[in-house]
């Protein structure tokens, strides 16, 4: 019937029209694309960089890579589910995801609890699979500072107090992981904290007294434990010990030297076969720059440069819209997810002391792309609420800054 239908309208001087998809407009293809691009980038990269150890401790080139599949999948299902979960249930729920973060990072240290990996006890065993509370700790943490910075507005900008009690909650959370050990979660969240806060209106004095003083802590941290002052000077010079405290970083340098303008191409790698250590973990730039050269690190680096950018314009979209909680929940997002971006890159290339710590959607590792899904299912549905509210006018004049439009719609 349907055919006989088209005939008639092909005869009668009618195109038969094309079936078309087309996202909702309630949907920012632009975070959406780049996410997909991301995590598409991940699976590939992780299936190289993974297929000869892989072979090797499993006899399967493919376990890697197929467990990375299953947790894309798992991601795409987590961030249509937060698309869909209204932000005011986030709001709401601030305080008991602050509170159950603390509790489980104190608990993780309790022995006979944590699950030590190479000598850091970060992860909670099930079993099936492994929980590291410090990944998803972060986002919880940065979702009750987004819902503090509504409450206590004015307290922030006026109150010295306003300012310190959330930060002393970060500092807290902050400590447990440096217990663990997790310095690099740890300085993350503390920076996201008070970048967070500066963009909340707080008064710049305290803000850089605060910055200052959080500097100065955790360089007398650093130095402070032989293992991490090894790290930071054989970071310093890691040729003056390349076949032990600066093998890593070393064979690192190698693998991005090699890469040259335009790589080795996709599998052509040197490096990942048994000279860098986690090369499909926390040194999988180093092999992406190896196979992809100059030209794919910039093309990387671009992307979570328009990742950052795009939560901050949809952050100060909503600000401007009367949607406070989830402007700084954008915020928060785009300072997380570039902060850990910059700290991996500047790992591998040399710039930062060596530390655990993924690339945000491309590291082979569970708990770190759910989390990072679950904060671009947050983002989505900041802009989903920004749509259906765009249409009332709140903040006329689009040229306020972040900080001034907060001070204008908090008074």
């Amino acid at each position: 019937m349907s055919s006989y239908r088209t005939d008639q309208a092909i005869r009668g001087g009618l195109q038969p029209v094309a079936p078309s998809f087309k996202l909702p407009p309630s949907i920012d293809c632009s975070i959406l694309l780049i996410y997909l691009i991301l995590i598409l980038i991940g699976l590939i990269m992780v299936f190289s960089a993974s297929i000869g150890i892989a072979d090797q401790q499993t006899g399967d080139p493919f376990y890697y890579a197929k467990r990375q599949f299953l947790r894309i999948v798992l991601s795409l299902a987590l961030v249509w589910i937060t698309y869909r979960i209204p932000l005011e249930f986030w709001n709401k729920n601030g305080m008991l995801l602050m509170l159950g973060s603390i509790i489980l990072l104190a608990g993780v240290l309790i022995p006979g609890v944590g699950h030590t990996v190479n000598g850091s006890t970060r992860w909670l065993n099930f079993g099936v699979f492994t929980f590291q509370i410090s990944e998803v700790a972060k986002l919880f943490l940065i979702i009750y500072l987004s819902g503090y910075l509504i409450r206590r507005s004015q307290e922030i900008q006026t109150n010295t107090m306003g300012f310190v009690k959330p930060m002393l909650i970060m500092a807290f959370a902050s400590g447990l992981m440096i217990l663990e050990p997790d310095f690099g979660a740890a300085a993350i969240l503390l920076l996201t904290g008070l970048g967070l806060m500066f963009l909340g209106g707080v008064r710049f004095g305290q803000f850089a007294v605060f910055l200052t003083g959080t500097l100065c802590i955790m360089g007398l941290l650093a130095v402070s434990s032989p293992y991490r002052l090894s790290r930071i000077t054989s970071f310093i010079d890691p040729w003056a010990d390349p076949f032990n405290s600066g093998f890593q970083l070393t064979q690192s340098l190698i693998a991005i030297g090699s890469g040259g303008w335009f790589g080795t191409g996709l599998g052509g790698s040197i490096q990942k076969l048994f000279y860098l250590p986690e090369a499909h973990t926390d040194f999988l730039f180093a092999i992406y720059a190896e196979e992809f050269g100059l030209a794919g690190t910039v093309f990387l680096i671009v992307l979570y440069a328009l990742l950052g950018l795009r939560c901050f314009a949809i952050g100060k979209m909503a600000l401007l819209n009367q949607q406070a909680f989830g402007a700084y929940l954008a915020y928060g997002v785009g300072l997380l997810i570039t902060l850990q971006a910059v700290f991996n890159i500047g790992v591998n290339l040399g710039a930062l002391p060596t530390k655990g710590m993924t690339l945000p959607f491309v590291s082979y590792g569970g708990n770190s792309i759910l989390s990072m899904s679950l904060a671009i299912g947050l983002v989505l549905r900041v802009f989903r609420e920004y749509q259906f509210k765009r249409d009332i006018p709140i903040v006329k004049d689009r040229r306020l800054s972040f900080r001034h439009a907060n001070r204008r719609i908090s008074a």
